[in-house]
């Protein structure tokens, strides 16, 4: 018997089991006060809410770990200086290295939010936060992989799932996220303290769950339903889906998943550098985005990601920063980009500047950069104008304009799947607006895709060779 099959049959006792092990050993203030219950909730209810933590963890880990920081290294932001991600930057990846975020989102994530559906069916609000988990996983995985099982996964009699097209998983994402919006709406509000991510805040679930529509409709090229999502989608920091890490000072466990990397068994193996990232930035270089309205010099240094073991990290690889998954800054820059594809450049100008505002105001840094230099002043239409600050090449204005959206995009972006997602995205009709980032050394040709996991690959039979990394997947074609 397969192991693949294996792990089905005995999917519902590991399920409750992973979750109580996960939450006892890195998430002991979720579970605090957890006997108080004023709503006198039944047992079966508390168990779906265990359950709960452990699911959002899993999908932290898939969106946040190791195959996000691979797209990092092959969207010029990261550098792997030795060992694994040495051989990784040359782009020497093996199917070994999907396993572990694969199974994040095949058993972590997705059977766990199911098993919550069927525990408490009545309870829109767990069944709504459970689909919206399940959609970003899943949607995730067809961005990272092109075709995956979806449709027949978790069937105890399909021991060998069918790899469903790319473009028919993301249909599903979206569908299953306007069945979420929809539950959430009829839904009572109350707090869900095993809920990291918002605490039972439906308000803040129903906008999160609108922007991942926005970045599926974005990424499959419909312009018009990502502005239409993102206008419902979520309009302010505070609202972002993150990852909070806790725990005590110094302690590896459940914190920052890069500062935990590079204080662990990968010290010194993987970095920012002098990445195009970096250069970019840097106030100094010759490709720097900065101009007389733009000071990335903070932004420079809180995304600095240090290999060396003796430097604390204090920026975006702090040990205690929040990792976005889905965020306000993605929000707002799918409606510049895409009211400056489908309304008028002048909204998409607004949209960019009030953007750049929040960036003027702090916005991102925390406090270790606070009191360095950075400026972030408003653009003019003159400034995308043939000749102007932003359009010294001549091109079309909205291009210019476009082309800016794009680049903030990969900046603001960088810790997530953005950079990676828009390159692949724009390659074919945009090629003009992509980021200029070289390959890394001894390559011929950027990646399009990652490989699916080893361990699927020997357990599915619909499965006999992952077909590449230089692949183009369906959406990208």
């Amino acid at each position: 018997m397969k192991k693949y099959r294996i792990m089905r049959i005995f999917i519902k006792s590991f399920l409750l089991v992973t979750g109580l092990s996960i939450l006892l050993s890195s998430c002991e203030k979720v579970v605090e006060g957890i006997n108080e219950n004023p709503n006198n909730l039944v047992q079966a209810d508390i168990d779906a809410r265990l359950l709960l933590t452990g699911a959002e963890l899993a999908n932290t880990v898939a969106n946040a770990g190791h195959l996000n920081r691979i797209s990092g290294m092959y969207s010029g932001q990261l550098i792997g200086f030795q060992s694994l991600y040495s051989n990784i930057y040359g782009y020497s990846l093996s199917t070994v290295e999907s396993i572990q975020d694969w199974s994040r989102i095949y058993v972590g994530c997705i059977p766990n939010a199911r098993a919550i559906r069927e525990m408490v069916p009545e309870d829109l609000l767990m069944v709504g936060i459970t689909k919206v988990l399940e959609a970003h996983a899943i949607g995730t995985a067809a961005s990272l992989f092109g075709d995956i099982p979806y449709s027949e996964i978790d069937n105890p009699e399909i021991s060998d799932p069918k790899f469903d097209s790319q473009v028919s998983v993301f249909q599903a994402a979206l569908a299953l996220l306007d069945e979420a919006i929809s539950d959430m709406n009829n839904a009572d509000s109350r707090k869900i303290p095993e809920d990291i991510y918002f605490s039972g805040d439906k308000t803040k679930w129903i906008a999160a769950a609108n922007t991942l529509k926005a970045r599926y409709y974005l990424q499959m090229k419909d312009y018009g339903n990502a502005y239409a999502s993102a206008q419902q989608g979520i309009a302010s920091y505070e609202g972002n889906l993150s990852f909070f890490p806790q725990g005590i000072e110094g302690q590896v466990g459940d914190k920052n998943l890069l500062w935990t990397l590079l204080n662990g068994s990968r010290e010194g193996d993987i970095g920012t550098g002098n990445s195009y990232l970096m250069q970019l930035l840097d106030p100094a270089s010759a490709v720097t985005r900065n101009n007389a309205k733009t000071n990335e010099y903070a932004r420079f240094l809180y995304s600095a990601v240090i290999e060396e073991p003796a430097v604390t990290n204090m920026g975006i690889a702090g040990e205690f920063e929040p990792q976005e998954l889905v965020s306000y800054e993605e929000n707002q820059l799918i409606l510049a980009e895409c009211a400056a594809r489908t309304v008028d450049f002048n909204t998409a100008l607004n949209y960019l500047n009030d953007y750049r505002a929040w960036l003027n105001s702090g916005g991102r840094l925390n406090a270790a950069f606070a009191d360095s230099a950075y400026q972030y002043d408003a653009y003019v239409a003159a400034d995308f104008a043939n000749g102007g600050m932003e359009n010294p090449d001549g091109i079309d204005d909205t291009r210019a304009l476009l082309r800016e959206i794009i680049e903030e995009r990969y900046v603001s972006g960088f810790g997530t799947f953005i950079p990676f997602n828009d390159v692949r995205r724009l390659r074919k009709d945009d090629s003009d607006l992509i980021v200029p980032f070289p390959l890394n050394p001894g390559g011929t040709q950027q990646p399009q895709r990652m490989p699916y996991s080893d361990d699927e690959i020997t357990s599915n039979e619909n499965i006999d060779a992952d077909p590449g990394i230089y692949v183009v997947t369906e959406v990208n074609k």
